[in-house]
């Protein structure tokens, strides 16, 4: 494991990245996980002057904010990284992936744990911003610019503002998808689908004919349109009513 084992997933993970030592050398978002660990090591014994002036350093050279209180796993990618704030109270697990301009924020003003936690394997796309005391379960991708204020289960995906889950699935995130985090489902575009194909069932099984389909029909008199194909019959409200 250490800073080595960072690297090389990184290079792993990046398909931009030629080696290791490139990922070592001219890499901001591995340099500044070398920082943190010097920061927080200072910061656990108690030395804090030391471990923000560190972090500050860090944060000039970088673009990338990690207070020295957090707690990150290992394996963190954190790509491009410009505009990346980590709050004192964080918690990041192994294996995760942040873009550039995502916050890991906290709420309110009380001293104790006030920012979110990060399970194994979450991926985080470019402008989330993750706000509060709460957890983000393993495996769960945060579409970019989504806004989560609340608990996320193990392997769902979010998207939205605010943030709402769009489906939930039991495996990690796919290296293939990782860099693919903007295609990602709409609820809303779900929910939408869903009615439509229910108002088109329920249109059938009354036998009226939308006026959709009825313009389609004056304009194009020997097309085939049938909206109700586009959707998944019901097999006991396909057939047509008697008249």
């Amino acid at each position: 494991m250490g800073l080595y084992a960072d690297a090389k997933s990184i290079a792993e993970r990046d398909p931009a990245a030629k080696g290791v030592w490139q990922v070592i050398l001219l890499y901001p978002g591995f340099h500044v996980l070398i920082s943190h660990r010097l920061a927080n090591w200072f910061y656990r014994r108690r030395l804090f002057f030391i471990a923000r002036m560190i972090s500050q350093i860090a944060r000039f050279f970088t673009a990338i904010e990690i207070h020295p209180g957090a707690k990150i796993g290992q394996k963190l990618f954190i790509d491009h990284g410009a505009g990346v704030v980590i709050g004192e109270t964080a918690e990041v697990g192994d294996h995760c992936t942040i873009y550039h301009n995502v916050t890991l924020g906290g709420t309110g003003t009380e001293k104790g744990k006030r920012h979110p936690t990060l399970g194994d394997n979450v991926l985080i796309g470019a402008g989330a911003k993750i706000l509060g005391p709460f957890r983000i379960g393993d495996n769960v991708t945060i579409g970019a610019n989504a806004v989560v204020l609340g608990e996320v289960p193990d392997g769902a995906t979010v998207v939205g503002v605010p943030g709402r889950i769009a489906r939930l699935q039991d495996a990690a995130v796919r290296r293939s998808v990782e860099l693919d985090h903007v295609n990602v489902p709409d609820p809303l575009e779900q929910e939408l689908c869903v009615l439509f194909s229910r108002i088109s069932i329920l249109e059938r099984s009354l036998g009226i004919q939308s006026e959709q389909q009825a313009v389609t029909k004056r304009i194009h008199p020997e097309s085939k349109f049938d909206r109700e194909n586009l959707f998944e019959k019901n097999p006991e409200t396909t057939e047509e009513p008697e008249s």
